[in-house]
């Protein structure tokens, strides 16, 4: 039997995910954007009840294209608050209309890439956890992360939030160490 993760639950979706994208280095500007709203969208909730609405998500967001996001009016929101394939929160819709604005902004700088791997050097974290209880909710790389991004005027990046996104774009690889994934994603 394969040993994964301590938080995979049963279902083929989680395993999927958990063995083929959770904590793999995501370099690309767009997917690290809509990695981040997604995560956004999480909070208070599972990770699975995300997964399971993404393709809904992609579908509603534009396919988390933020030029087309960041020229969302009121309409376009309230069209949203009606759709049922999605989390339908409105402070979170809203804030990824402004999280795309902030993210364009950010890319007139350069690279999102760039600025987000600038809190790990560059290079993924490699931790050796042995159980789930170890793992940190947030770090102080990820409440630094946390204050950048809000002081350039995103929301729903809370420091646990951002530790979600850095573990699941493989800047930090929590995959613990009895887990089939760990030293995979160690070599990647």
């Amino acid at each position: 039997t394969i040993k994964r993760c301590g938080w995979v639950g049963k279902e083929p979706i989680y395993h999927e995910y958990h063995d083929t994208e959770w904590g793999v280095p995501e370099w690309e500007d767009d997917a690290l954007f809509e990695k981040l709203i997604l995560d956004g969208f999480q909070a208070g909730l599972s990770w699975i009840t995300i997964l399971k609405k993404r393709d809904n998500f992609r579908k509603a967001f534009s396919s988390f294209d933020a030029k087309k996001i960041a020229r969302y009016r009121e309409a376009r929101v309230e069209k949203l608050m009606q759709d049922t394939g999605i989390v339908r929160n409105r402070q979170k819709i809203v804030s990824t209309v402004g999280n795309a604005k902030a993210y364009l902004a950010i890319q007139k700088e350069g690279s999102f890439s760039d600025y987000l791997w600038e809190f790990v050097g560059g290079k993924p974290v490699q931790n050796r956890f042995k159980a789930m209880s170890d793992l940190p909710s947030k770090t102080e790389t990820s409440i630094a992360m946390s204050k950048d991004l809000q002081k350039r005027g995103f929301r729903f990046v809370g420091p646990t939030i951002c530790y979600a996104f850095m573990q699941a774009v493989g800047m930090v690889n929590d995959h613990t160490t009895d887990c089939f994934r760990h030293k995979e994603v160690k070599r990647l």
